[in-house]
This record gives C-alpha cells, structure tokens and sequence, in this order.
C-alpha cells in the first residue's frame, strides 16, 4: 500500500454552517462535515473514491501538490 499526502483547504462556512474541505491537486474535490474531524474523514473517503474511479477508467492519478499555499492578500476597497 502505498501512503500519499495532499494539501486540503479546510474552513468554517458560516452560510452552510459547515466545515468545508478542497483538495486542489485532485481538481479541487471539495466535501463538508459538521466538525472539522467529520469533513476531513470524508475528505479522505472522497479522495479514496477518486483513486478508485480513475482506476476503473484507466486514468492517471495526480501527483500530490506540495506546493500549494494559503497566503493572505490584502485588497483595497471602495
């Protein structure tokens, strides 16, 4: 078995009123949970799920994107 690591965006939807969850290098698979330990353990049977639908296509499975970063950007408004 081989163990991979990927980024996973994970935030608080005050509108949902959910943890929210993006996994850029997976072409931003995103799921959600009530606590932020639910939403990341769907997170990984989505990720799971997306191993295993790409094996049955025959398709490449990403590469993890260790790159990926959350930086702050400051906007100035009207």
């Amino acid at each position: 078995m081989v163990t991979r690591r990927f980024r996973v965006l994970v935030e608080w939807d005050q509108g949902a009123q959910a943890w929210v969850t993006v996994v850029p290098a997976l072409g931003s698979l995103s799921t959600y949970g009530d606590t932020r330990e639910e939403a990341l353990q769907e997170t990984r049977e989505a990720i799971l799920g997306y191993f295993e639908a790409a094996a049955k296509e025959g398709l490449p499975i990403p590469e993890p994107d260790l790159q990926v970063e959350l930086v702050e950007l400051e906007v100035a408004t009207p």
